[in-house]
């Protein structure tokens, strides 16, 4: 993780320094003990699964580092759906301009982290729809790696009582099950697609079931 964000950071024309130092931070964020799912693991999984749909998009390199800074978008997590997403984004345009990462850019990463405030990418934005899909990637795992995942994230927001746990993550589940289709990108939906609507329908069953 550390390398990868270096490595874009200088692509984009920043100072090396102080992207390792940023990336120090980052990787700090990502080891906090309260985090049961948003950690390290997740954050390398977003930057793999990114990577593999930029190439299959053929993004081109600016595109790619940017999307690789972007991948880093829970480096704020404290269980505050929106305020964690604007705190991120804060914390990158804050490290990137400390960086002399060009205006343009910086505010390229801020957009594609604000992306996964409502996770509905803008229109042709072939960038974004990377980012989102690979973030909803645990979504099409298998039977027991989702179950980890759901039993991760339930334990992040463990202080919210069952009953408006049960009613917070049902419609959250309801909302993707009727997206169609769920990811932005062909690769993705090849990939992903048909096992997330199983996990899904079986995980809001589940909360449904007294």
């Amino acid at each position: 993780m550390r390398t990868e964000w270096v490595s874009a950071v200088r692509a984009l024309g920043g100072d090396g320094d102080v992207a390792a130092d940023a990336a120090a931070d980052l990787a700090a964020r990502y080891a906090e003990p309260h985090r049961r799912y948003h950690d390290t693991a997740h954050v390398l999984a977003v930057l793999r699964d990114s990577a593999a749909l930029a190439a299959e998009l053929r993004l081109p390199p600016e595109e790619r580092a940017v999307l690789t800074l972007a991948a880093a978008h829970d480096v704020v997590y404290d269980g505050r759906p929106g305020e964690d997403e604007r705190r991120s984004a804060e914390w990158a345009v804050s490290w990137l301009r400390r960086a002399g990462v060009s205006a343009g850019h910086v505010s390229r990463v801020e957009e594609l982290v604000l992306a996964t405030l409502t996770h509905a990418a803008p229109d042709g934005d072939l960038t974004a729809q990377a980012l989102l899909d690979a973030d909803l990637a645990i979504l099409g795992a298998g039977e027991a790696t989702y179950d980890r995942y759901r039993t991760a994230v339930r334990a992040e927001y463990a202080p919210i009582s069952t009953e408006l746990w049960r009613a917070g993550r049902s419609a959250v589940l309801a909302d993707l099950l009727a997206r169609e289709p769920l990811y932005a990108t062909a690769a993705a939906r090849l990939r992903w697609e048909a096992a997330a609507k199983v996990n899904l329908a079986r995980e809001l069953a589940s909360l449904r079931t007294p």
